[in-house]
C-alpha cells in the first residue's frame, strides 16, 4: 500500500500558506495516486486546519491570513467534494453558528465557523442579528448537535440568555449543546445564564464542538 505521508503534509503546508490556486491541483494530483478522499480530507486538510488555529491562537497568525487558509480550505473542498460523495464520506455532524439579536459583528463568528468546518463539521450559519424564531426553527429543522451564539458587545450578551430561555419554552434545550463566545463573555457568565460551554478564542471553540461528535 503507498505512503502518501509526504502528499498530505504538502496538502497541508499548501493549506497552512493559503495557496489557493496550487491546492486543488495537489488534491487532484493524491486522488490521483490513489490517495483515498477521507485520508486527503482528515490527514491533509482538517490536520492544516487544526495547525492554523493552534498558531492563531498562539498569536502566530493573525485574522487575515486566517481567512486566506479559509479561502484554500474552500477551493480544497470543493476539488474533494466529488470523491468523497462517491465515497461515502459525510460531515461528522452538523453545528449552528450566529450572532445573536441586536448585535451585526461577524469577524468573530467567521473565524469559529472557518475553524469547525475545518474539523469535518457541516456549519449552518444563521448569520448576525439573529432572532430568536430563527434559532428555534433552525435547531427543530437541522438536527443540530451543538448551537454557537456570539456576542461583541456587553448590551448584546443578554440576547444570548434570552435564546437559551426561548428553547427552554419550546422545549429544545435538551435538544443542543449550547456554546457561547465573544469579546465580553466569560466562563461566570456562562454559567450563569445556563450555558453548556464557553470558550475564550475560535481555536478552542472548534476542538469542544468537535469533541462533542467522537
Amino acid at each position: 500500500m503507498s505512503d502518501f505521508t509526504n502528499t498530505f503534509n504538502e496538502i497541508s503546508l499548501l493549506l497552512q500558506g493559503g495557496k489557493f490556486k496550487e491546492i486543488s491541483g495537489a488534491v487532484q494530483e493524491a486522488l490521483t495516486k490513489g490517495a483515498s478522499p477521507g485520508d486527503i480530507l482528515e490527514k491533509g486538510l482538517i490536520s492544516g486546519m487544526n495547525i492554523v488555529g493552534e498558531k492563531f491562537k498562539n498569536g502566530e497568525l493573525f485574522v487575515p491570513q486566517v481567512m486566506i487558509s479559509a479561502r484554500a480550505m474552500n477551493q480544497a473542498a470543493q476539488a474533494l467534494k466529488p470523491a468523497l460523495t462517491e465515497a461515502g464520506v459525510q460531515p461528522v455532524g452538523k453545528a449552528i453558528i450566529c450572532t445573536v439579536k441586536g448585535d451585526l459583528h461577524d469577524i468573530g463568528k467567521n473565524l469559529v465557523k472557518i475553524m469547525i468546518e475545518g474539523n469535518g463539521i457541516e456549519v449552518i450559519d444563521l448569520g448576525v442579528d439573529c432572532s430568536n424564531e430563527k434559532i428555534i426553527e433552525a435547531v427543530q429543522s437541522t438536527g443540530a448537535k451543538v448551537l454557537c451564539l456570539s456576542a461583541l458587545l456587553t448590551t448584546t450578551m443578554t440576547a444570548q440568555k434570552e435564546v437559551i430561555q426561548a428553547l427552554e419554552q419550546a422545549g429544545l434545550r435538551d435538544k443542543v449543546t449550547i456554546m457561547i463566545g465573544g469579546a465580553p463573555v466569560t466562563q461566570g457568565f456562562a454559567d450563569e445564564i445556563g450555558a453548556d460551554v464557553y470558550t475564550p478564542d475560535a481555536a478552542t471553540a472548534a476542538k469542544v464542538c468537535k469533541s462533542f461528535y467522537n
